[in-house]
């Protein structure tokens, strides 16, 4: 009988590469994971793994076994969420991730709508970028997570990890200055295109979240798409930080619409026909959780609260900026 936990390790190896992050990220010796990828070897009958210069990697079989690991480890997942729903109440810890803009913009008034509705339920809050989610998942750190994705960039297919939407939000380019009338009414023509909306910023300095980053990738191939490499000068993943920058000739810069609310009066915000979804990630199998399920519900509530209440607030602070 193959072991589960065993199988675990093998599926993380596949994901992460080397014994020694598997190691790190659950908190095992290098040596107990070998071990335990050794008896589970024995346990199969076959090889399933082969050493490739100082790397580990799969054998066909030991690839095999991972599709099946995947869905052993989802069925137990949709057993854990159904053992749940037959408890009374929802309470607990409830570990949750979140991309930097989405915890003053979502997370609050998320978490609001829980304590309300869920009272025994203890929210656990980190920030973690949204390429790092999958791994906290998987690895238990998290339960449930808010990540996002971009035209340009997007997300990885990952059957490990089950995704509901969220949120869709288009982007702007952040400046100091007006180009036409249209930008600084901040928003894009029909038949704009980024050509033409990045093309005048082609030899200005350029502001972008930290390389390694979906939003460094999305702001570097966005330029690309437009016929120019940018000259990245700052690299920040703070959208209220791009905005001050942009604010004082720093260079340009993108920023999401829920970053828009509190704009600085002499920026100029041009919608651009690139968009930003927010999402609700957790384990493959876990959505019928009743903590997850809560949170999803609670996170929708929040958002359509603040569309409503903010949207008028964006278009202002947009508006505004006829004023140069």
């Amino acid at each position: 009988m193959l072991d589960v936990r065993r199988l675990h390790l093998l599926r993380e190896l596949d994901r992460r590469g080397t014994i020694a992050a598997v190691a790190e990220a659950l908190t095992f010796t290098a040596s107990a994971v070998s071990q335990q990828l050794s008896v589970l070897e024995r346990e199969a009958g076959v090889p399933l793994l082969e050493r490739s210069g100082r790397r580990v990697v799969l054998t066909p079989a030991g690839r095999t076994l991972v599709t099946h690991a995947d869905a052993v480890l989802e069925r137990l997942e949709l057993a854990v969420s159904e053992l749940a729903g037959a408890r009374e109440g929802i309470g607990g810890p409830l570990r949750i991730g979140t991309f930097p803009s989405g915890g003053p913009a979502i997370v609050p008034a998320t978490l609001a709508e829980l304590a309300q509705r869920h009272p025994a339920l203890e929210p656990m809050v980190q920030e973690i970028d949204s390429t790092r989610v999958s791994d906290g998942l998987r690895a238990g750190e998290l339960d449930v997570a808010l990540v996002h994705d971009y035209d340009f960039v997007p997300a990885s297919p990952d059957t490990t990890v089950d995704q509901v939407p969220l949120l869709e939000e288009p982007m702007y380019l952040a400046t100091g200055t007006a180009i036409d009338t249209d930008s600084a009414r901040g928003t894009a023509t029909r038949g704009d295109t980024l050509a033409e909306l990045l093309g005048p910023w082609a030899t200005t300095p350029w502001i972008t979240a930290r390389d390694g980053t979906t939003g460094h990738a999305m702001a570097v191939r966005a330029c690309q798409a437009a016929g120019f490499q940018p000259r990245i000068r700052h690299q920040v993943n703070d959208f209220r930080t791009v905005l001050a920058l942009a604010a004082i000739g720093q260079g340009a810069g993108f920023v999401p619409e829920m970053a828009t609310a509190r704009t600085p009066e002499n920026v100029v915000l041009t919608r651009l026909p690139l968009f930003r979804r927010s999402k609700v990630a957790f384990r493959a199998g876990g959505g019928t959780h009743p903590a997850i399920a809560a949170f999803v519900a609670a996170a929708r509530t929040a958002v359509g609260a603040r569309g409503r209440t903010s949207s008028g607030s964006t278009k202002t602070s947009a508006s505004s900026l006829k004023r140069e």
